[in-house]
């Protein structure tokens, strides 16, 4: 069901059961009044007939031509007028003395033939006076009010309906715009939705389809950039693993040898380039990497520094201890961090030379900072801002350029920071801050 067809039948229902409920109450109300108000009228009649009657001597009625008065009826109401004695000394109608008969006091309804009649009997002084109205000329006069105090019910509530619909249509309308804007966009259209003209109550779900949008835009930026990249960095290792095959079919002994070991060498290469480009590409992708293990500082420097010391044992200068806290990102990611600056500071630092690894934290802080550092001669200003991009290297001969840039795009996802400063005195520190788990 649509969201307009929704609202006019909730609100379209409610209308009505509320109109309905009201116009019910007001008709029990007015029906009462309506009786109230005839029976009052028909008591005031008996009163001021007998104010009238006890103003007369009684020795008029006794000399009298006529014992019994006729009274000039009015349509739809019948008097009577009795003495002490129980005679009748004046009335409407002849034929009605069972109806117009005394009774008890008040009000009581009275069958004659087919007609019902509501009767009110009053005594003063002895006299008693009997009123009666025909219940028919009652319910006609009542259907008529009841008629006048509808329709405009009835028109109110149709009324409401229709402004009711043309105010949701209207109200609705930015909707239809918006759906039929969006049909008609290209595909490949991701630049914002405007929001000019639209309700303030839409203009956030169209900040939020904005923002969707921008993520979307980035995401295939990235996977384009992710495919140009590897294209070009994969074609000259390729390139040379297929020249020196090549090489190898063509001659015999060691230069062939030779070749193949270089063909090697250039497979390793790129199975390293490869495996960086695929952690870069799920880091940047918002792969998930949790696995469940808590990322102890410990464990994680542990882990770091054993992938590098089979290569290069002896070279790591170490704190005593490490701080007793628990990062707040995966272990894997974390691992991959720490163990890409060791590299970097093992490759690009003078051989032999110390690598100084340490983690500052002090409890109640939000971040944890590790810092490599190496012995070598530094790297200038310009040099500094270009560290973190995909594919540039220092040094042509060394490494495939995504290791720091994997440690940015870490950082980054953990709302962490990497930073690089390089002394005038030489060598090289490389920080990472890194967010620490809520004890």
């Amino acid at each position: 069901m649509s969201l307009r067809a929704r609202l006019l039948l909730t609100l379209g229902l409610t209308l009505a059961l509320l109109w309905g409920i009201a116009a019910a109450w007001l008709m029990r109300d007015l029906e009462d009044k309506f009786v109230e108000t005839l029976d009052q009228r028909l008591a005031q009649s008996a009163r001021m007939v007998a104010g009238l009657v006890l103003q007369l001597p009684l020795d008029v009625w006794a000399n009298a031509e006529h014992p019994v008065l006729s009274i000039p009826s009015i349509e739809g109401l019948a008097c009577q007028v009795h003495s002490p004695q129980g005679e009748v000394m004046a009335r409407t109608h002849a034929d009605m003395d069972d109806v117009l008969a005394p009774g008890e006091g008040g009000h009581t309804y009275r069958q004659a033939g087919d007609v019902t009649w509501r009767v009110f009997t009053y005594e003063r002084n002895g006299i008693v006076i009997t009123t009666a109205d025909r219940m028919d000329e009652r319910n006609i006069l009542l259907s008529g009010v009841i008629r006048v105090a509808v329709v405009p019910f009835v028109v109110a509530l149709v009324g409401s309906m229709v402004a009711l619909w043309l105010g949701i249509w209207r109200g609705l309308a930015p909707l239809t715009r918006l759906r039929e804007s969006l049909a008609n966009r290209h595909p490949d259209a991701l630049a914002p939705v405007a929001t000019y003209g639209l309700p303030k109550e839409i203009r956030p779900l169209i900040t939020t389809l904005n923002a969707l949008l921008a993520r979307v835009q980035q995401t295939i930026i990235r996977e384009q950039r992710f495919t140009n990249d590897a294209a070009h960095e994969l074609r000259t290792p390729l390139t040379a693993i297929k020249t020196h095959l090549q090489v190898a079919r063509r001659v015999e002994g060691e230069a062939a040898k030779a070749s193949l070991n270089q063909a090697e060498e250039g497979v390793v290469r790129l199975s390293s380039t490869l495996d960086q480009l695929l952690t870069l590409a799920r880091v940047e992708g918002r792969a998930r990497f949790d696995d469940g293990e808590v990322s102890r500082v410990a464990d994680v420097a542990e882990c770091a520094l054993a992938d590098c010391h089979h290569s290069h044992s002896g070279r790591f200068v170490v704190p005593v201890g490490w701080p007793e806290t628990t990062l707040a990102m995966p272990r894997e990611l974390a691992i991959t961090a720490l163990r890409n600056l060791l590299d970097n500071a093992l490759h690009h630092g003078p051989p032999e030379t110390p690598v100084t690894l340490e983690a500052q934290w002090e409890h109640g802080q939000r971040f944890l900072t590790f810092s490599v550092s190496d012995q070598g001669s530094g790297v200038d200003d310009a040099t500094l801002k270009q560290l973190t991009q995909r594919f540039w290297r220092a040094s042509k001969q060394q490494g495939s350029g995504l290791g720091l840039a994997i440690v940015a795009a870490i950082a980054e996802r953990f709302d962490g920071e990497v930073a690089f400063a390089s002394p005038a005195g030489g060598g090289f520190t490389a920080r990472l801050m890194v967010p620490v788990a809520d004890s």
